[in-house]
């Protein structure tokens, strides 16, 4: 007897490893921070381990169409027809920014102002120095250096590209043309890092180099981040507040499958480039219990999850985004 309630007493405290309730997960690299911190907050009060391996936005939508993971993740929204082909429901966790970081020592953060023509210009190989005439033009005050722009982009498929890819799209005829939006494009120019962490890596190794990242990896590694002109002509700083901006204007209520376009909205107050990033769950899962144990993590994420994601620089999802989510979950998901 005595044994038994020792063992009941583990189980409800969640403690060993052996009694824990584990879940795989593999995708985005996007939310990697928060995913992380909501596991180690979930095994403390749930006792769900979360087994997460940020492989980019392409590894994570094969890996759960492969049905090698528990869930998939992907930044980049699955299109409608494959969602139902592979019969996945496709549910968002949170919001963020994808910033772009750069390494130029004289310059601190925040005070070199780009807009979405020049960074298309720049990935575009058109734009090849700092000094360049268009980058004094819109930066007088600043000195800016005679030195060489060294792209960093992502060299796996990435939902971080395709948010990146998407805003460049929507900003410059010009990209739209010639490169396009996608979690992989075929780059005019600059070198590939892996995942956000490797672009955040390279970019602060090399001189006068430009990248883009989730705006924790930015804050993470201290690189120097930009203003950034929105669609109102307001030049922003990437900023808890500019973000919120954005994510309110969102227009959830139409977006099919929860894929919500935050990209350049029109509120005068936003950062352009923020996304939602999102969950994929089979709809018929091969073992009930372990998709159940999924959902009891996002719901507990969901609820208890807010204040992690804030201190990270996320987004949390509006409380009406959560309800119809979790209708979700009981009316198209299999028990």
């Amino acid at each position: 007897m005595i044994r038994l309630l020792i063992v009941a007493a583990l189980v409800v405290a969640g403690l060993p490893a052996a009694y824990a309730q584990q879940i795989t997960g593999a995708g985005a690299t996007f939310p990697a921070p928060v995913y992380a911190k909501w596991g180690e907050a979930a095994k403390a009060a749930l006792g769900i381990e979360l087994n997460y391996q940020s492989i980019g936005s392409g590894g994570g939508q094969n890996q759960i169409i492969n049905r090698t993971v528990d869930f998939g993740a992907s930044d980049a929204p699955m299109d409608a027809a494959k969602l139902e082909q592979n019969h996945l429901l496709q549910f968002p966790t949170v919001m963020g920014a994808v910033v772009p970081i750069v390494n130029l020592p004289s310059i601190e953060a925040n005070k070199l102002r780009l807009t979405g023509e020049l960074l298309a210009e720049m990935y575009l190989g058109k734009i090849t120095k700092w000094n360049d005439p268009k980058l004094v033009e819109a930066n007088r005050g600043l000195t800016l250096p005679n030195v060489p722009i060294a792209v960093v982009y992502r060299a796996d498929g990435s939902g971080t590209t395709f948010v990146f890819t998407s805003y460049l799209s929507a900003v410059s005829p010009d990209w739209q043309a010639q490169v396009g939006a996608d979690k992989s494009v075929r780059w005019a120019t600059g070198n590939g890092a892996k995942g956000n962490d490797g672009v955040a890596a390279t970019v602060k190794q090399v001189r006068g180099a430009i990248g883009y990242v989730e705006y924790a990896y930015a804050r993470q590694s201290g690189l120097i981040t930009t203003q950034l002109r929105n669609k109102a002509g307001r030049f922003v700083a990437p900023t808890s507040a500019a973000f919120n901006a954005a994510a309110a204007a969102g227009d959830w209520r139409g977006a099919r499958n929860y894929a919500v376009n935050l990209i350049d909205t029109a509120s005068p107050e936003a950062w352009p480039i923020v996304s939602a990033t999102f969950i994929l769950l089979p709809k018929d899962p091969s073992d009930a219990s372990r998709s159940a144990t999924v959902i009891r993590f996002f719901d507990f994420a969901y609820q208890h999850g807010g204040d992690i994601a804030r201190s990270l620089d996320y987004v949390p999802l509006p409380e009406a985004v959560q309800a119809a989510v979790r209708s979700s979950w009981h009316t198209e998901v299999k028990k």
